[in-house]
């Protein structure tokens, strides 16, 4: 009996922890993929993100997610399939000095061992900001990726537009 109030106690906890996050993406929709008879669907979620280091980019990203029970209890591994498309919404401004490669959003895709993420670098020659979605494991990471660019252009300002070069080093 304690065993089996102690897994319910681990499983609201963990529930409760994930619908508690702050910086959850905004959910724009979903899309049945597998219709399940008696429990949820597999479906296709596609979420948007500000970055957060960097006003005027949003990115867009769509993932699978597992149905079922297990899916619904928030226990099945994810699969490491996603796509990723970024775009400039505002003017570009940089909130601080970044590197090369670093973070924009992360996510986690299993209980414990897997972690999606969107990363961001700076195409100095081009003045453009590239963006990465990833997925990695503790032991073995996935080779799925997508990649999406985001031209720093003027937006409705007289100035010209910030140099990425000069807030991305590498």
């Amino acid at each position: 009996m304690k065993l089996r109030d102690g897994l319910l106690a681990l499983a609201c906890l963990l529930i409760g922890t994930a619908a508690a996050k702050a910086d959850d993406p905004d959910l724009i929709f979903r899309k049945t993929t597998v219709w399940k008879f008696l429990s949820p669907d597999h479906k296709l979620g596609t979420y948007a993100i500000d970055d957060p280091d960097v006003e005027g980019v949003a990115c867009y990203f769509t993932v699978p997610e597992k149905g079922g029970w297990i899916g619904w209890l928030g226990l099945a591994e994810e699969l490491s399939n996603a796509s990723l498309s970024c775009t400039q919404v505002g003017p570009i401004k940089f909130k601080r000095k970044l590197s090369q490669g670093d973070d924009a959003f992360s996510q986690r895709r299993s209980l414990i061992f897997k972690k999606m993420q969107i990363v961001r670098g700076c195409d100095p020659k081009r003045n453009v900001l590239v963006y990465i979605v990833y997925t990695d494991k503790i032991i073995e990471g996935s080779p799925e990726n997508s990649t999406s660019s985001v031209p720093i252009s003027p937006w409705g300002e007289a100035t010209p537009p910030v140099k990425c070069a000069d807030w991305i080093s590498d």
